[in-house]
């Protein structure tokens, strides 16, 4: 098995790093507000919900702007939306390498924005989509001018999707959906909504789920209030549907078989989100080893000590190993369908995010009261990683996972459950 990273993703990180030192750094010399101490006011509308200011998300669509035009944005989509056709193992690479440069324009936590896009919904979009709905929805979703929302997590009901208890009944040739969407990011600014609703089956059926493309202008929507996260600005509303009517051309893919594009989005985003942390993982481990070479303690560096040097020597062994299975896991992504990796996809997931807690974490102990500031970027990494230890399916979700594919429940290697024997 080779293990090499490919020489044209080589040459891409290459490009990527000359097009940060040229386009984004002066961005960021001219804009410190958002970069330093100050950063979660001068994001954050703190008078309007907690949205996020529009100077703020004019500057990110500037910066998109600027990385389409020198052709990195679309990177991993077909040739035909203007893309590189980049592989999962380049762009997983790519997204560990932006993270391991620490907090900067060029990747922004907080909107989960990077120069180099990741793009869950435009591939659902391409895979499942109307030729209508690619038409409507696709370039405005990449170039950041008319994004999509995304509904599936309910005030009752989280990773178990097939519980859901919003409805769309047919009336007609249309569809009516009453219901309500928790945590329904970037309803604020987009121009439609994807929202999954039961259509038919009973609970815990995972056919009868139905995903609808809602336009936001659709009467019966109504944005209830955002929820104040751990991080702001936030985005993650509350949204009511009460008797939204939608014509059947509105149903994304086929009646009853929405779960097929969620699992689609949940599962390239789940090893996305573990590269960006494992390289999260990388700058915190760095950053506080250069830091206690340094630093003085007791008349020597604090690496001398060996409670300093065992903690990060032990993060920096899981992260070298994490980081290598994670590039090994999206090459298979490339091979295979991402249904029969899903177990893997889900070590993935659950251990990177863990890993960049406990790095960000250690990285503020290693710093002393200084990590602790806003001054260094340690206390937002860990606020913000910590939030996909329950986005994407919750550690015990991804664990459970693990199982009923180890166990032979789910997964292509699906066997009988043993029957009991009389007695």
């Amino acid at each position: 098995m080779d293990f090499t990273i490919p020489e044209d993703v080589k040459a891409k990180l290459e490009e990527i790093d000359a097009f940060i030192e040229a386009e984004i750094v002066p961005l960021e010399k001219k804009y410190p507000q958002y970069l330093d101490h100050r950063r979660e006011y001068a994001r954050t509308d703190f008078e309007n919900d907690g949205l996020p200011r529009p100077e703020w998300e004019d500057l990110l669509f500037e910066i998109r702007q600027k990385a389409d035009a020198a052709g990195l944005l679309r990177y991993p989509l077909p040739k035909e939306l203007g893309g590189s056709a980049g592989s999962n193992l380049g762009l997983i690479v790519i997204r560990e390498h932006l993270a391991a440069r620490g907090l900067g324009l060029h990747a922004d936590l907080q909107s989960e924005y990077s120069i180099v896009g990741n793009f869950p919904l435009v591939n659902v979009l391409n895979e499942f989509g109307s030729e209508e709905q690619k038409a409507a929805y696709i370039e405005g979703s990449i170039t950041g001018a008319g994004p999509l929302a995304f509904g599936l997590t309910e005030p009752l009901h989280g990773s178990d999707a097939t519980w859901m208890e919003t409805t769309a009944r047919q009336d007609g040739d249309d569809w009516v959906i009453n219901g309500s969407k928790r945590f329904n990011s970037v309803v604020h600014k987009a121009v439609a909504n994807i929202v999954f609703a039961r259509t038919s089956g009973a609970d815990g059926d995972a056919k009868g789920i139905t995903a609808f493309i809602v336009p936001m202008e659709t009467p019966g929507i109504d944005i209830e209030y955002y929820h104040w996260t751990f991080n702001m600005p936030t985005d993650h509303a509350e949204v009511h549907f009460k008797d939204v009517r939608v014509p059947a051309s509105a149903i994304l893919y086929k009646e009853g078989e929405g779960l097929a594009a969620a699992q689609r989005f949940v599962h390239h985003n789940r090893i996305k989100q573990a590269a960006s942390s494992v390289g999260a993982a990388r700058y915190c481990i760095q950053e506080s080893v250069e830091y206690t070479r340094n630093r003085l303690s007791f008349g020597k560096p604090l690496s001398d000590h060996q409670a300093i040097q065992f903690p990060l020597a032990d993060l920096y062994g899981e992260c070298e190993m994490l980081r290598n299975f994670i590039f090994r896991v999206a090459w298979e992504l490339d091979q295979t369908h991402h249904m029969d990796i899903s177990d893997k996809v889900a070590i993935c997931n659950y251990r990177a995010n863990r890993l960049a807690c406990a790095a960000a974490d250690q990285a503020m102990q290693s710093h002393g009261g200084l990590g602790y500031t806003r001054g260094k970027p340690f206390e937002h990494m860990y606020r913000h990683h910590r939030r996909y230890r329950l986005t994407e399916g919750s550690d015990e979700v991804q664990i459970r996972r693990i199982a009923a594919y180890l166990f032979g429940y789910a997964g292509p290697n699906k066997r009988p459950r043993a029957k009991p024997k009389p007695r």
